[in-house]
């Protein structure tokens, strides 16, 4: 029998901010709504659909971008959120062996498993884009049966929600594109987010000594506390020398002196400043710009044969790949916060703007009496 769903469901919709009176200033371009709208049919699914619900639900700072009308595609009316994790409760396919079992969704489309790029337009659930209106923030939502991943069993899905999105750009940057093996010194910059934190756990499981950066010190000794042999504050004029001594004290031979690959979120003079302490031949992955747009490049830097490697998200098959080796290595992603209900959703933003958090924010997605009660409220 299919199960008895509610008539509606809530959902967290980007809304086009109201013009701000005369002399105020929008905090936002636009709004996150919480609206009701009607549940999916499960007798409308085709055979390769899904029917799951919702049980929790990460932010990426994606989601705030949107908010702020930085970033392209933005759709009103399509849902927030691309990490989603949940249970399927119906398909289109009789006796599905997927049916009950727990899963977390694919956060993007177009690239499936080519080793260098997508292979057509790459695009991310949540917000708009090509894929409007899937988002997570959402009770239940229609998912292609092809785009679930079964949930590792070692989580909840709280922890499982803050995997995929970031789970996969750490994987494609530290273990594809960096290659990452066991016994190599590695700088994670820009610790606390959740690609920095889950690219520090990879590399700590296949063996590497990793070194962190970040601007809070508090941050560096939670890291230190995840398994890093050290880190340096980027605010610290001279931070790469800092580096380089913690390097030599850790060093059995000059060459263990020296990084092989940086596995960066920020940009700007990122291979300027690691240039002395990074090996000819060493990598540096980076997949942000939080410190600028642009990437600087020198002949210093092509004489010693070091690489400068982009690095945006990954396939499906990278998602796939890096889940088991996540189920394998026991590795639990790092959260730092879970919101109660959708309801909760606009101190997730604030947390994100607010850029203390160590970890992901995730919001546990309520269902029945104990769901949202502020249906129609702009958050």
């Amino acid at each position: 029998m299919p199960p008895r769903l509610p008539q509606t469901t809530c959902v967290l919709v980007v809304r086009k901010a109201a013009a701000p009176a005369a002399g105020a200033t929008a905090p936002y371009t636009n709004d996150a709504a919480l609206v009701e709208q009607p549940t999916p049919r499960v007798d409308q699914l085709t055979k390769g659909q899904l029917l799951v619900k919702i049980t929790a639900a990460a932010y990426n700072h994606r989601d705030l971008w949107i908010r702020k009308g930085q970033y392209p595609g933005v759709k009103h009316g399509s849902a927030f959120g691309a990490d989603g994790a949940g249970v399927v409760l119906a398909s289109g396919i009789e006796k599905d062996p997927l049916l009950n079992k727990r899963v977390f969704l694919v956060p993007m489309r177009g690239w499936e498993s080519n080793a260098e790029a997508p292979e057509s337009k790459f695009t991310i659930i949540g917000g708009g884009g090509d894929m409007a209106p899937l988002g997570t923030f959402a009770q239940y939502v229609v998912v292609d049966r092809d785009q679930v991943i079964a949930s590792p069993a070692h989580l909840d899905d709280e922890h499982v929600a803050a995997w995929p999105l970031a789970g996969v750009t750490a994987w494609r940057a530290a273990v594809v594109n960096a290659d990452v093996q066991a016994g190599q010194n590695v700088l994670i910059t820009g610790v606390g987010g959740g690609v920095a934190l889950i690219a520090v756990q990879l590399c700590l499981a296949r063996g590497a000594n990793v070194y962190v950066s970040s601007g809070h010190s508090e941050k560096i000794q939670k890291a230190m506390a995840l398994g890093a042999k050290g880190g340096v504050s980027y605010k610290e004029k001279g931070w790469p020398a800092k580096l380089a001594a913690m390097l030599k004290t850790n060093a059995k031979g000059s060459e263990d002196a020296l990084l092989s690959a940086v596995i960066d979120s920020g940009g700007g003079d990122i291979l300027g400043q690691v240039s002395k302490i990074l090996k000819s031949g060493g990598k540096v992955v980076v997949y942000g710009m939080t410190a600028s747009p642009k990437v600087t490049l020198t002949m210093r830097e092509v004489l010693k044969n070091q690489r400068l490697i982009g690095s945006t998200m990954g396939s499906h098959k990278d998602l796939i790949d890096a889940t088991q080796f996540l189920s394998a290595h026991r590795i639990t992603p790092v959260v730092s916060h879970v919101l109660d209900g959708l309801e909760s959703a606009e101190e997730g933003f604030r947390l994100i703007e607010q850029g203390d958090h160590f970890g992901k924010i995730v919001i546990r997605v309520r269902h029945g009496e104990e769901g949202p009660s502020r249906v129609g409220a702009k958050l």
